[in-house]
């Protein structure tokens, strides 16, 4: 239903068991620092590659659908994540009105249809979740495809997003508002034509001294984007997007031939 529609689950689960939550860090030292992983620019692959050839084949939501991760599968690595079909394959009303202070940032809060400026022609949602309750960790997966070169477009306006809203910036969403302290750059998989990642730090809308822990993998090929949003329903930090789905996910891509040379 969007890469950000499970985002106000994850905040009413937090603000349920802070209590516990900081008897925990205070014993445990906090969490993680992101894994090690050190910022980088787009994919090394990336730098001298061409944008989007003119007329590239654009994948139906079909075409899309026999690319995507299947519903039910397992995917292993540290923990095992299941695949599912959200119940709404599109962003709820309530989500389309959360919307970055600054329209720069906007990319960075979610690339749905309707969210951004450029709008996809077609897109496909899964949900990738591990564990339950609040240590449960969920990842949305979109495949989107554009026309007329914006999938291009949506990668340069999310690089120029993690340096414009690196300082941090607020997320409006209704009556309440999120804010993200930081946007950080990590080294993106060597995947398509180029790829960006960022560990996004979000206070919770109910007590700013809760921080949680995003982050955001983008990759294109093509006309195509495929998109991994972590959220950690912890104050734990999560510590990246699972390299084994987003291979899993590539390779269902390239396997349907949706992908390079498609």
């Amino acid at each position: 239903m969007g890469e950000r529609a499970a985002a106000a689950r994850g905040w009413a689960v937090l603000s349920a068991v802070v209590p516990a939550l900081v008897l925990a860090a205070t014993a445990c030292g906090g969490g993680g620092d992101g894994g090690g992983r050190s910022p980088a620019a787009p994919s090394p692959g990336s730098a001298g590659r061409p944008a989007e050839a003119a007329g590239p084949p654009v994948p139906t939501a079909e075409r899309l659908e026999e690319a995507a991760l299947r519903d039910g599968a397992r995917i292993g690595g540290p923990g095992t994540y299941e695949i599912g079909v959200p119940l709404l394959e599109g962003p709820s009303e309530d989500f389309l009105e959360y919307r970055a202070d600054r329209a720069v940032c906007q990319p960075l809060v979610s690339l749905a249809r309707g969210a951004t400026g450029e709008d996809p022609a077609a897109e496909v949602n899964r949900e990738a979740v591990l564990g339950e309750g609040i240590g449960q960790r969920q990842v949305s997966v979109q495949l989107r495809s554009y026309g007329s070169g914006g999938a291009a477009r949506v990668l340069a306006a999310l690089r120029e997003a993690g340096t414009a809203c690196a300082g941090g910036f607020v997320e409006e969403r209704g009556v309440a508002e999120a804010r993200y302290r930081s946007v950080e750059p990590l080294e993106a998989p060597d995947l398509g034509d180029e790829a960006v990642a960022y560990r996004l730090r979000i206070e919770d809308v109910k007590d700013r001294e809760l921080v949680l822990t995003e982050y955001l993998t983008v990759v294109r090929s093509g006309a195509t984007t495929l998109s991994f949003r972590l959220e950690a329903f912890s104050l734990d930090d999560p510590g990246g997007v699972p390299r084994e789905l987003v291979a899993a996910q590539w390779d269902a891509f390239t396997r349907a031939g949706a992908g390079p040379g498609a």
